[in-house]
């Protein structure tokens, strides 16, 4: 069939196992290799999904090579890995499909996004909240301009783990909410700031004692990974949204809004009910009083539909059409590498605002 394309999944831990369910789900999907390192990952996902024997299970990328007839990959291996794997597996003229951050290094991803063009090949980076209904549907409502004059944002994103050894809090939570905030309000941050702390991974063995040898659980940034990060991003347009990441508070919360001079669009992941709301209210002024008036809530109507999903779908479409993705290219991806680079400088900095650079907005 001339619709069917051939993929190996690359990292099947926490995430790839869920695009490998994904793609062996997509009826123009075969998927004909998977890759891991661990081989005891390799003996459950066969076990877990009754994989066919002639799906190649294999812990080295260089048997990916002897697979006829591979279209592209899907790479779900820690972000440190990213630039190496995509740029092989673009030069031996795969499609690709990585999960994000697409690198950590803003040069690197440029790189990458040109070589995808070069040689005519999809990239497309797995910023899932894009693709989420209610990141769809909040998009339509402010661009509508329901929200009436808008004023600022804020998100908050917590739990109790996974704490990741590769990147901190921001690198590893701050991407989706960024993510969202550039889509509904269709601009990109001019100048973004953050501070935060570490408790948890210092650097060095030794990482930052007091005088009587105790770890200093207020270590001063940039040492180790931050494990709690607070950012500010500004826009064009002098509106300014917040966020609060932290990855060792119990109080796990999804939650992001945009405040408007009619009212407030709440999207709040971990209500399943009603994840997107759009609370009506505004004030009426009496002399010199501010009377609240048109106070309502309104739960909106999503389509169904899993997310990740809808990523997988849309490299499939993109790849047997041979068009980027506009919703999550890897220039999308690009542009939040900047804006997290940006923010590591700020991290560094003490909290200093770094201005992002107009033309190395793509």
């Amino acid at each position: 069939m001339t619709n069917q394309i051939k993929i190996a999944v690359i990292g099947v831990g926490r995430w790839g196992v869920h695009l490998l369910r994904n793609f062996l789900a997509h009826p123009q999907v075969d998927v004909v290799a998977v890759i891991d390192p661990h081989p005891e990952r390799l003996a459950a996902i066969k076990q877990q999904f009754n994989l066919d024997d002639n799906v190649v299970l294999t812990t080295q990328w260089e048997d990916l090579k002897k697979v006829s007839g591979l279209t592209g990959v899907a790479i779900a291996t820690p972000a440190t890995t990213h630039y190496a794997l995509i740029k092989d597996a673009l030069q031996q003229g795969y499609h690709v499909l990585a999960e994000k951050p697409l690198t950590l290094d803003a040069g690197e991803c440029r790189e990458l996004c040109y070589l995808a063009e070069q040689n005519h090949l999809i990239l497309m980076v797995d910023h899932t909240y894009l693709f989420h209904p209610a990141v769809e549907q909040g998009k339509t409502v402010v661009q509508a301009g329901k929200l009436g004059d808008l004023r600022y944002g804020y998100a908050t994103r917590t739990h109790l783990g996974p704490v990741r050894q590769d990147v901190d809090a921001l690198w590893d939570l701050a991407i989706h909410d960024i993510a969202i905030f550039n889509a509904w309000l269709g601009q990109i941050p001019v100048k973004v700031q953050a501070t935060g702390t570490v408790w948890l991974q210092e650097a060095g063995e030794q990482g930052s004692r007091g005088a009587e040898g105790k770890k200093d659980t207020n270590s001063p940034l940039p040492e180790g990974l931050a494990d709690l990060v607070w950012v500010t991003l500004t826009y064009p347009d002098g509106f300014q949204a917040y966020i609060h990441l932290c990855w060792l508070n119990p109080d796990k919360q999804r939650r992001l809004g945009i405040v408007g001079s009619l009212g407030s669009l709440i999207f709040d992941e971990m209500s399943q009910s009603s994840p997107l709301i759009l609370l009506h209210g505004e004030f009426e002024q009496q002399g010199n009083q501010f009377i609240p008036v048109n106070q309502r809530q309104e739960v909106l109507e999503l389509e169904l539909g899993e997310p990740l999903g809808r990523v997988c779908s849309c490299f499939v479409v993109s790849v047997l059409n041979n068009t980027p993705s506009e919703i999550s290219s890897g220039w999308v991806g690009t542009q939040l590498v900047e804006i997290l680079a940006a923010l590591t400088l700020s991290l560094q900095q003490g909290g200093q605002p770094v201005f992002i650079d107009k033309r190395s907005q793509l």
